[in-house]
């Protein structure tokens, strides 16, 4: 009698040594460009200036369900044999597929306009430039990245350098008063506590640092970088998603900690990405705004640089038109969407924040439309058939997702009436 027994596929797949498993990574390091943008950096400081050390355990959610994130959409880019929202479009047809394509591009979208003010914010303490002009000379330099050979490798290595400088600013930073205090620390992680005013700060840090946007667009940069099924499973996918929530952390956890340390004690608020390059003032003197001006422009830039792209990719896949970052479409999409949002952002006369305000919305709403697909692709037994059942991975993406949507649905109860507010100031 015939043995019905198969093997499924990644059983006998080996190990690949560390030095190949970081030659081959590169999609999580653009990945954490574009998440570490001014946004990243102005909630990291609010957490800190406005609740101290207690928000400090929001870590612990955004390494677990960034790494679930970015694991599952890999999982099913490999499996299916195509990216995120193609697959959607397969399984779940077209209408699914645009709808969700459009709620990430408008997510994408709103950061755009964080990012440019944040860019120009970091000219400005540097050189002293009028932010809109220090911003406009940014965009200059991404359009030429965009309309240039080689667009993925070009990227991968600027971003890679401002995640770099990103990190050594803010450790600079957090040496240079004092470093925190570790039992506080230690208690806050394990407290688990939202204090009164502090949950749609909490949901804006989340869905800035572990959206599933970030997991979506991880799937088409894997194809850039011509990932194979064999990566699911000799440890490159799994490298990759681990360095990029360890970068995302060492940034964003350093903010909290100098904001903790610096503003909560003084009962100051951040009301823009630049103060805090101000009251760090007294105790690193000059020095201080240059240190924050190479962060903001840093992370600005990085996250300008790839996040525009991000969004048209997207919203291409959403419609299943070309998505490849050297195609006409996405280059001209990409330089379409920079115009619309520097009009916005220069005619805009209210506080940089609100703009990011309507980001970290827009991501939060974006998060629980597309993770629904997500989940039910992980589940069906078709998409899977062939290969080892993810049962660890569909058990965190479901807890990862059931997390979202608490967080989501209990905040915007408050933050919908100032997203109005925001949008109708743009008007």
């Amino acid at each position: 009698m015939e043995n019905k027994t198969t093997e499924v596929f990644g059983a006998n797949v080996e190990r690949l040594p560390l030095k190949d498993l970081i030659k081959r990574i590169g999609p999580g390091l653009i990945a954490t460009g574009i998440v570490i943008g001014p946004g990243a950096i102005t909630t990291a400081a609010m957490l800190g200036s406005n609740f101290g050390y207690t928000l400090i355990w929001l870590i612990i959610p955004i390494v677990f369900m960034g790494i679930t994130f970015m694991m599952v959409t890999n999982r099913l880019a490999i499996v299916t044999g195509m990216p995120t929202i193609h697959a959607i479009r397969k399984y779940y047809g077209p209408v699914a597929a645009g709808f969700v394509g459009i709620a990430l591009f408008m997510a994408c979208l709103f950061f755009t306009m964080g990012n440019i003010s944040g860019t120009g914010a970091g000219v400005n303490l540097i050189t002293g430039l009028n932010w809109k002009v220090g911003s406009a000379l940014m965009i200059a330099v991404v359009i030429y990245c965009y309309f240039t050979k080689n667009v993925y490798s070009k990227v991968e290595k600027i971003i890679t350098a401002c995640i770099l400088g990103m990190i050594v600013a803010f450790y600079a930073t957090l040496i240079g008063v004092g470093g925190p205090d570790w039992g506080e620390t230690g208690k806050a992680f394990v407290s688990f506590q939202i204090p009164a005013g502090g949950l749609a700060t909490a949901l804006a840090f989340i869905s800035t640092n572990a959206a599933v946007t970030t997991g979506i667009y991880s799937t088409y940069l894997g194809k850039e970088k011509k990932w194979k099924k064999e990566d699911l499973f000799n440890g490159v996918m799994l490298t990759d998603a681990v360095i990029h929530i360890i970068s995302v952390v060492l940034i964003t956890g350093s903010i909290i900690l100098v904001g903790a340390i610096v503003l909560h004690p003084t009962g100051q608020k951040i009301t823009a990405p630049a103060q805090l390059a101000e009251m760090l003032v007294p105790i690193m003197g000059n020095a201080a705004k240059y240190i924050m001006g190479v962060a903001l422009l840093g992370a600005g830039f990085s996250s300008l640089l790839g996040n525009t792209q991000r969004g048209m990719v997207l919203l291409s896949a959403g419609f299943d038109k070309d998505t490849a970052l050297e195609s006409k479409a996405i280059r001209v999409g990409c330089l379409i969407c920079l115009i619309v949002t520097m009009i916005i952002c220069y005619s805009y006369g209210g506080s940089p924040t609100q703009l990011i305000l309507m980001a970290n919305v827009a991501t939060s709403i974006a998060t629980p439309v597309a993770g629904l697909f997500i989940l039910l692709l992980l589940w069906r037994k078709d998409v899977n058939e062939g290969y080892k059942k993810p049962t660890a991975l569909r058990i965190c993406m479901t807890i990862s997702y059931i997390f979202v949507l608490f967080m989501t649905f209990s905040a915007l109860k408050t933050q919908i009436p100032n997203l109005i507010q925001s949008i109708t100031l743009l008007f």
